[in-house]
């Protein structure tokens, strides 16, 4: 494996932490998972004033914390696989902050960022808005430990915003799958072709769609 730090992106729903899982356990790598617990998200998703920049700049300072232990622990000499990459925390920054919220959290995120290492390779997983409302009421199965759900325009407009970030992302190889039609981490078949798909990746930008 030519790509030592694999980092999977997408929207909400879209599958991210199920796929790191079946590719940290085919490439017998590291597993990074994202901390979601936050527990300034239930207010934002209230509408409570001044809840956006807390939920914001608690998930920027556990993003940073936890990159900062697999750094120190040396994790990276292994292949490792994260259900998240650091630089995303600007999409929802954008999307949820005021102008005045958005200078003070840009400035701690340029400081923060240079404690952070580049992933080698990103997998950013692409859906529609209606196949990720769909797919988090199926997993929704304990209502006591479900993460706060967004509104569906919100969902919409956060889709839209990872579409807009990724069109423009070159800081790495950047793998992009379509995943409308097949569940990555439910097919065997599907993870041996994308795997296929990361073992012959180079510079840029590919755009892949899985068999079905």
């Amino acid at each position: 494996m030519a790509f030592q730090y694999i980092a999977i992106e997408g929207p909400i729903g879209v599958g991210k932490t199920s796929l790191a899982e079946r590719l940290a356990a085919r490439l017998d790598a590291a597993l990074v998972l994202e901390e979601m617990e936050n527990p300034f998200l239930a207010d934002f998703y209230a509408g409570r004033a001044g809840a956006g920049l807390q939920a914001q700049l608690f998930y920027l300072l556990n993003r940073h914390r936890q990159q900062l232990t697999l750094r120190q622990g040396d994790l990276f000499a292994q292949t490792t696989v994260a259900d998240y990459l650091f630089d995303k925390d600007k999409i929802f920054a954008y999307l949820n902050l005021d102008d005045n919220e958005l200078f003070i959290y840009q400035r701690l995120f340029d400081l923060l960022a240079r404690d952070v290492p580049s992933p080698d390779l990103v997998i950013y997983l692409q859906a529609p808005t209606d196949v990720l409302r769909r797919r988090m009421r199926d997993r929704a199965t304990d209502a006591a430990l479900e993460t706060p759900a967004p509104e569906p325009s919100y969902l919409r407009e956060l889709n839209e915003a990872y579409q807009h970030f990724f069109f423009h992302y070159t800081a790495t190889p950047l793998l992009v799958v379509e995943t409308s039609q097949v569940d990555l981490a439910a097919s065997d078949a599907a993870v041996d072709d994308l795997l296929r798909q990361i073992r012959t990746m180079n510079r840029g930008t590919r755009y892949y769609v899985p068999r079905t």
